[in-house]
């Protein structure tokens, strides 16, 4: 389906079929009329990716286009499953450039710089609107990777001023193979950097429903290149967070972790590390970096809903109402809405404040990498200056 905004330059689609093929075809008759320059687009990763790719690099040929796949999509009927939804955004309204990072693990401060450099030239080439307070950066990496942080660190210091936020690839749960997807192609243990440039109002956010910290746990064994704990508080990882949260270790699985999170502190904030697994020697493997000595809290989860809504209505505050948002949203907490039956309403929500984007393995904000938050940016009208 399509949904166009006749006055503002964004049209958002999704296609639902299990066809690679057919998936692609509908999203380039959906965007035909639109005529955008570039696509951004978040698929399910059990598509043919080969299909995909290919069908994609033919029915955009000459747009640019980038995306990933996701542990669930958010298309302009909410919450999907199982499809691709997609974004595009028209050449007078955005100057758009992208730039793909292999072996993000080797991806220094120099090569950020260089990668920066590339993307301001070539939006500045295109005499839109100024670099400077008119640009924002997104970013898509391989959620699997294990290397976001020091990638991010690198990245957000060659961008400087330039506002930042982006997600990590998901694979529908399956926690085997994510990809990103640029040049005509999916990609592993790779990064996309996308640069945008716009004359429109913009507002790049970041927020979570984490409240109430309770008792903490120290990280007394770990294995940090494997994201691993191995003891908390000198006993075995799995057994100890069981206790904490007081449930059987065997009935840790993602639902126990959606529901009973666990931060770090920083300052006076509370950062979730969201936990993806159990392993067989009862350590606990994480999606965001972990180290021997960090203090982790357990968190209890606020209302999700309440949150969103404080958090939209301080965006439309500062740039008025949105015309669409690009939501990088936590895979966990879209299984935190089901599993407390608050699955419709929020899918209901997404869809009424025009969110189009995915469920994630990570959410990055300047410079951050994040867990269990809703990160994204908000796009409102036209600044007054090209009204």
């Amino acid at each position: 389906m399509k949904q166009a905004f006749s006055h503002l330059p964004m049209t958002t689609a999704a296609s639902y079929s299990a066809d690679p093929r057919r998936a692609s075809s509908e999203l380039r008759d959906a965007f035909r009329d639109a005529d955008p320059g570039f696509v951004l687009f978040f698929c399910s990763a059990e598509y043919d990716l080969e299909v995909l790719g290919r069908a994609l690099a033919q029915d955009f040929a000459g747009i640019g286009l980038a995306g990933c796949t996701t542990a669930g999509e958010i298309t302009p009927n909410g919450y999907g499953q199982g499809c691709i939804t997609a974004i595009g955004f028209d050449r007078h309204g955005f100057a758009i450039e992208s730039a793909l990072v292999k072996e993000i693990g080797q991806f220094s401060l120099t090569d950020a710089q260089a990668v920066v450099e590339t993307l301001t030239v070539g939006c500045g080439s295109r005499n839109l609107a100024p670099i400077k307070g008119h640009t924002f950066a997104l970013t898509l990496l391989d959620g699997l990777s294990s290397q976001e942080e020091l990638f991010l660190v690198a990245l957000n210091s060659a961008l400087g001023s330039i506002p930042n936020f982006g997600g990590s690839a998901g694979d529908d749960i399956h926690l085997a193979n994510t990809h990103v997807y640029c040049d005509g192609r999916f990609h592993t243990d790779s990064a996309v950097v996308l640069l945008f440039n716009t004359r429109c109002e913009f507002e790049v956010f970041s927020t979570h429903h984490m409240q109430a910290p309770g008792e903490k746990m120290v990280v007394t064994a770990a294995d940090p290149d494997s994201r691993t704990v191995l003891e908390l508080n000198a006993e075995p990882a799995a057994a100890e967070y069981a206790r904490v949260i007081g449930v059987p270790e065997n009935a840790l699985d993602h639902r126990a972790f959606a529901l009973n999170p666990v931060a770090v502190r920083i300052g006076d904030d509370f950062y979730v590390r969201s936990i993806q697994r159990v392993n067989a020697d009862r350590s606990l493997t994480f999606y965001c970096a972990v180290e021997k000595g960090i203090v982790l809290t357990a968190m209890r989860p606020g209302p999700m809903l309440p949150d969103l809504e404080a958090e939209f209505a301080r965006i439309e505050q500062a740039i008025g109402t949105p015309r669409l948002v690009i939501g990088c949203d936590c895979f966990l907490r879209r299984l935190e809405a089901h599993h407390s039956g608050r699955h419709e309403a929020t899918s209901a929500f997404l869809r009424a404040h025009r969110v189009i984007g995915f469920n994630t393995y990570g959410e990055q904000f300047n410079g951050m990498h994040l867990n269990q938050t809703f990160t994204g940016v908000a796009i409102g009208g036209y600044r007054h200056e090209w009204r």
